[in-house]
């Protein structure tokens, strides 16, 4: 299996000075994942960064056989579009005309800040008949197709409680602490690996890795709140890494997890955890 980063909040590091000047980062995600019989577009990112960083990358996304969007916010799915400045999701129909694109029930779920900005996701699109025609909705699970399957855990007891740092939701006219039920995780099997995608954890790090106890976890571990000079946050980093050391799992981090929580982790986890920025490529 392969996977490249096409947007991220940074230019990866570990590439050519020549490839990483042609890539731009922007705050959001976008991953595109090779297996033995598939190809797969990880969420979208919130402008059309993505397709020219794909672009630069050599990566054709009308080969695409299918996308997952990770869950209902602007920085996976895309901004609002227009008519002449298509982006995340709009973008990526503009350029592919036949892949599904799987995502989650309550995607587009009314999904705020802590400011009371609108997070969520492009409402026109509910009413563009291309969206529609290729959208596949996707309760809490479904095998997408062999060995590749969605899962939202809502059900799943929790072993620490979810930490939603302001994110709310309207509902009826009431903002109310979010739930993230609109949030689901890629879970692939390939070559006696389980490796799971996860867009931000906003469930909980914790809680993802104990529930599927992959051999491999990507994603943002939503933890870029957390300040590395007060020491209370500090504790919590440090707990945090100790406890996902127990697990066998290795960690690819990046977006939300935040490059000085990053750095906390990585004293703690040695080897187990790294970062991957725009233009990385993973072969496992």
């Amino acid at each position: 299996m392969k996977i490249t980063v096409l947007t991220e909040n940074t230019i990866s590091k570990n590439i050519e000075k020549s490839l990483a000047e042609k890539l731009k980062a922007e705050h959001g995600l976008s991953l595109f994942i090779e297996t033995e019989n598939y190809k797969i577009l990880f969420d979208m990112g919130q402008t059309k960064l993505f397709l020219e960083n794909a672009k630069n990358l050599n990566i054709n996304l009308k080969d695409v056989d299918f996308a997952v969007l990770s869950h209902g916010h602007y920085d996976h799915g895309g901004l609002p579009s227009s008519e002449n400045d298509f982006l995340g999701i709009t973008a990526f129909l503009n350029i592919n005309k036949t892949s599904p694109i799987f995502i989650n029930e309550n995607a587009f779920s009314d999904n705020y800040n802590a400011s009371k900005k609108y997070i969520g996701l492009d409402k026109k699109l509910l009413e563009n008949p291309d969206f529609i025609q290729r959208a596949i909705f996707v309760g809490e699970e479904k095998e997408i197709v062999p060995k590749i399957k969605l899962n939202a855990c809502n059900k799943n007891e929790k072993i620490v409680p979810i930490n939603t740092d302001g994110l709310c939701q309207l509902k009826n006219g009431v903002f109310v602490p979010e739930d993230f039920s609109h949030e689901h995780y890629l879970l692939m099997e390939e070559n006696n690996k389980k490796i799971l995608i996860s867009g931000c954890s906003h469930k909980g790090i914790l809680n993802i890795v104990n529930w599927f106890k992959p051999d491999i976890l990507i994603g943002g571990f939503h933890l870029k709140s957390l300040d590395t000079e007060n020491q209370s946050d500090i504790k919590i980093l440090q707990n945090l890494g100790e406890t996902l050391s127990s697990y066998k799992t290795t960690f690819y981090t990046c977006h939300c997890t935040g490059e000085s929580q990053f750095a906390k982790l990585k004293s703690i986890l040695k080897e187990k955890v790294f970062y991957i920025g725009t233009g990385d490529t993973l072969d496992l």
